[in-house]
């Protein structure tokens, strides 16, 4: 039983810091990006508002209530990491982070719902015909949510070097590296089989 759940925090973990699939990654980046140490506890809220909505995703397609073309969600999801990174690019130094939190809040549990469905079929494959499958699904999330936190703490640890050993202006961080993550990001969308 504990091996058993130890695999499906692991798989969690593993899906989120695999480097095949780093669009979870870029996507943790660019919404991170924006704050400092200070900003943890919202920082927090956020990547568990991805984790739910991505989780949510899981349990409505796992078990068959929701059906959506995988071409269309391969597509999605660098839309939604363009967006994100753009938001910080035209808001930095505005403080962006200081917006309305259900507009960040509701718009982040949708791009969890977004990823997830990314990933839904591969889950699907993991779970096959066990009768636990809620179980499975919330260790995965578990895994998901633990991943998550590690990323957020070294992209909150590089922000926190970069501005004060090196003395970036916040400004100048939040343009750069979502300016990256834009240059990553636009080649995924450009080969995703929607635009094949």
């Amino acid at each position: 039983m504990l091996q058993e759940l130890w695999f499906n925090v692991q798989y969690g973990i593993n899906h989120v810091l695999d480097i095949n699939a780093y669009d979870h990654v870029l996507f943790l980046i660019v919404l991170t990006v924006p704050y400092l140490f200070k900003d943890w506890k919202r920082v927090f809220l956020l990547v568990t508002m991805f984790t739910i909505g991505h989780t949510l995703s899981l349990i409505l397609s796992t078990y068959g209530a929701v059906k959506v073309s995988g071409n269309l969600v391969e597509f999605l999801i660098p839309i939604t990491i363009l967006i994100v990174a753009l938001f910080n690019v035209f808001t930095s130094g505005k403080g962006a982070q200081k917006e309305k939190v259900g507009v960040l809040f509701i718009s982040t549990l949708f791009l969890g719902l977004v990823h997830g469905l990314g990933f839904a079929r591969e889950f699907k494959l993991l779970v096959g015909g066990e009768d636990n499958k809620l179980i499975t699904l919330l260790e995965f999330a578990l895994g998901i949510e633990i991943a998550q936190v590690i990323i957020v703490f070294i992209i909150l640890f590089l922000g926190y070097i970069t501005q004060t050993v090196f003395r970036f202006s916040k400004r100048d961080w939040v343009m750069v590296v979502s300016a990256i993550v834009v240059g990553l990001v636009i080649p995924m969308l450009l080969n995703s089989p929607l635009l094949q």
